[in-house]
């Protein structure tokens, strides 16, 4: 596993714990690091996962209009608190990251969903950020041509 799929996991755990106890106006800094020290003692991750909770908490109402707008049978609430966060890092890197590739950002989000969500998790994180990430490039935001394998049928090949 690499170190940034496994600080994306701690960050996804960390934000599934304050999402699920109401978003409570805790610590969430503090949180990841009583997460890091259980999950992973000896993981230097540089900061990673930090900076993407950071990130995801202060963009927050941005992410969750993003991810209505793009699961509109699925109103926010009712998306699994796994997906719901697993789709925010991944709403995140791909409108505010880039030092991190888009395909990168929609592989990783798959991955942790498929390791963590139901059954079906990777393919509606992968639709979901598909559709995010063409319109992104619509808008001029991604020079690159969209991968054909960012369909909601399949996930988009690792490189």
């Amino acid at each position: 596993m690499s170190n940034r799929h496994l600080a994306r996991t701690i960050a996804m755990q960390t934000l599934y714990e304050w999402d699920f106890n109401g978003r409570q106006p805790i610590d969430v800094v503090k949180l990841l690091h009583d997460n890091l020290h259980q999950f992973a003692p000896d993981f230097a991750d540089d900061g990673f996962s930090e900076s993407v909770i950071r990130g995801v908490l202060d963009h927050i109402n941005d992410l969750d209009a993003t991810i209505t707008k793009y699961a509109p049978e699925w109103p926010l609430e009712q998306i699994t608190i796994v997906d719901r966060n697993i789709l925010r890092i991944g709403v995140y890197e791909l409108k505010y990251s880039p030092d991190v590739p888009p395909k990168v950002a929609i592989n990783e989000a798959i991955e942790v969903a498929k390791g963590f969500g139901g059954e079906s998790s990777g393919k509606f994180v992968n639709g979901v950020l598909g559709a995010i990430y063409r319109d992104l490039i619509a808008q001029g935001k991604y020079g690159d041509q969209i991968p054909a394998a960012t369909s909601a049928h399949s996930p988009p090949h690792k490189s």
